[in-house]
């Protein structure tokens, strides 16, 4: 039986001061200075930090689990005060548009995907630049390019799929929802600020040429502030009878329009060999109304294509990656992950003949 030595015990007095001591400071007394630089990249003063953690990963990297002062809570409420102000102020009554009646019926899917707002990269660096501006320019030069191009088509509908890491952060420590550290050009709440006006000018766009159904996708990058978003849009809209939501927590979302299955997913979640069969599980109805079916995923940023066919050589589910307008940051360069095509993409259904269409605008 192994033995062990004496268990050592702190006398009362030595608790207390172990008590008294504990979070004081952090300052490095043996000269490491990762913490140091860890603090300074996110922007945290030490003095708010109340307790730190660290280890080493297998490579020997340095690894921090910083907890800091509440007083970050007080920011949130003003941000999130300022808000509801904001949107209670500007709720525009929108009125219906008066438009030309669609002699063909074609439904436009507008999908501009993994747009990362906040992401920055260093064109030195990287040689593809990328921040907050660049994003929405992106996007907006992206959606009016589909919409010039989709001129040659009767739309009655659009669909306008929104999520899909809109915005590349998750919190007040520039992170993911999971913790990953990332390069980020502006503070949290200003990427929100910038998401939700730049999805209102979208939206905006494309209400003159139908009405539009917004359906958003959760995703890993702002699975939280991506969902916050998506309900601070629709309550933007609130007062539009032409824009209808589906905005819910659900991870897969599917879409009917005539002939046409499709479903909406970030692409972070299950199996794509299992998203067939998943979607004539969860939606067998549809399934059975349709010929046509799809599923439109992201978060890869490239473009992969795959095709699942029935005895009949019909088609049976065509499942797609979309291409994204975000540029290649540092640690996707270091990696060689480049070289991918900036892209916003959007899609033709026609009512019974299912896609007929593919609409791309590079960057």
């Amino acid at each position: 039986m192994k033995k062990y030595g004496k268990r050592l015990r702190l006398s009362e007095e030595e608790v207390e001061m172990v008590y008294e001591n504990r979070a004081e400071s952090t300052t490095n007394f043996n000269g490491n200075t990762a913490l140091d630089i860890h603090l300074s990249q996110r922007g945290i003063p030490k003095k708010d930090v109340v307790s730190v953690k660290h280890w080493q990963s297998a490579n020997g990297e340095y690894r921090f689990s910083i907890v800091t002062k509440e007083d970050v809570n007080a920011d949130t409420d003003s941000v999130i005060t300022k808000l509801k102000d904001f949107i209670e102020q500007h709720s525009p009554e929108y009125t219906p548009v008066k438009r030309k009646t669609a002699e063909n019926s074609h439904l436009l899917v507008v999908n501009p995907a993994d747009i990362h707002i906040g992401k920055y990269a260093n064109a030195s660096e990287t040689g593809d630049g990328y921040d907050v501006e660049t994003a929405c320019m992106r996007v907006l030069e992206g959606l009016q390019g589909l919409i010039d191009k989709s001129k040659g088509f009767d739309i009655e509908k659009v669909l306008f799929c929104i999520g899909n890491d809109v915005l590349h952060i998750d919190n007040v420590y520039g992170a993911t929802t999971k913790g990953t550290y990332q390069d980020t050009d502006g503070k949290w709440w200003e990427h929100f600020e910038v998401g939700l006006a730049l999805y209102v000018k979208c939206v905006e766009m494309l209400r003159q040429i139908a009405p539009v159904d917004v359906v958003h996708s959760m995703s890993n990058h702002d699975y939280q502030s991506g969902f916050h978003l998506a309900h601070a849009l629709k309550s933007w809209f609130r007062k539009d009878e032409e824009i209808s939501f589906d905005i819910s927590v659900t991870h897969r979302k599917y879409y009917k329009y005539g002939s046409s299955l499709i479903g909406l997913e970030h692409g972070d979640g299950a199996k794509m060999d299992n998203l067939p069969l998943l979607m004539a599980q969860e939606k067998p109805e549809m399934w059975s109304q349709t010929k046509y079916r799809y599923w439109y995923l992201h978060h890869i940023h490239h473009k992969v294509k795959h095709k699942w066919r029935d005895a009949k050589d019909f088609i049976g589910v065509t499942v797609e990656y979309m291409r994204s307008p975000s540029g290649t940051d540092s640690w996707h360069n270091r990696k060689g992950f480049t070289g991918v095509p900036k892209a916003v993409e959007g899609f033709i259904h026609e009512r019974n003949s299912g896609q007929v269409a593919r609409l791309v605008h590079y960057f």
